[in-house]
C-alpha cells in the first residue's frame, strides 16, 4: 500500500520520536542504521519530513533530528504519508492502474475500496505518539 520510501519515512519518524522522548536528537547516520536504509536515501526522506513539519532539523555540533514531545500526539501518520507519497494511498487503484475509477473500475476496485477507506481512517487517527509508546515501553520493535 505504501511505497518503500514511505515505509522508511514512517520508521524514521518513529525512531526520531522515541529518541526525542528521551531528550536525544538523532543523527542521519543513527537513523539510517536503525531503519536499515542507505544514508543518501534517508537524507532525502528526512528532508521531506522536515519540510512538511513532521521532524525538526537542527544544524551544528549538537544538531540532529528531533520532534518536540508535545507534538507526538498531534502528528498523524497521514502527514508522513502525504509528505512522501502524496494522496496516492487514498486514490490509486490496488493494481496500480491509472485509469481505474468509479466509472471505469478495475477487477479489484469494489473489493479494494473498503480497504482503502479503512486504511485512511487508521492513518488519519494514529499519531506518532501512539506508535512510539509501544517502542519506548518495549512492547513493539522497530528493526525487522
Amino acid at each position: 500500500m505504501f511505497s518503500k520510501a514511505c515505509e522508511y519515512a514512517i520508521r524514521a519518524a518513529i525512531y526520531i520520536a522515541s529518541e526525542s522522548q528521551s531528550g536525544r536528537r538523532s543523527s542521519l547516520k543513527d537513523i539510517a542504521r536503525e531503519i536499515d536504509s542507505p544514508e543518501a536515501f534517508t537524507a532525502k526522506t528526512l528532508q521531506k519530513l522536515s519540510r512538511s513539519g513532521v521532524v525538526v532539523s537542527t544544524k551544528g555540533a549538537h544538531g540532529g533530528f528531533h520532534i518536540l514531545p508535545e507534538q507526538l500526539p498531534k502528528i498523524k501518520v497521514s502527514q508522513i504519508v502525504l509528505a512522501i507519497d502524496g494522496d496516492k494511498v487514498y486514490t490509486r487503484c490496488s493494481l496500480g492502474l491509472h485509469d481505474c475509477s468509479e466509472d471505469h473500475p478495475c477487477p479489484f476496485h469494489s473489493r479494494f475500496k473498503p480497504v482503502r477507506s479503512d486504511l485512511r481512517q487508521i492513518i488519519e487517527n494514529t499519531s506518532l505518539g501512539d506508535l512510539t509508546s509501544g517502542l519506548v515501553s518495549g512492547d513493539t520493535f522497530l528493526k525487522i
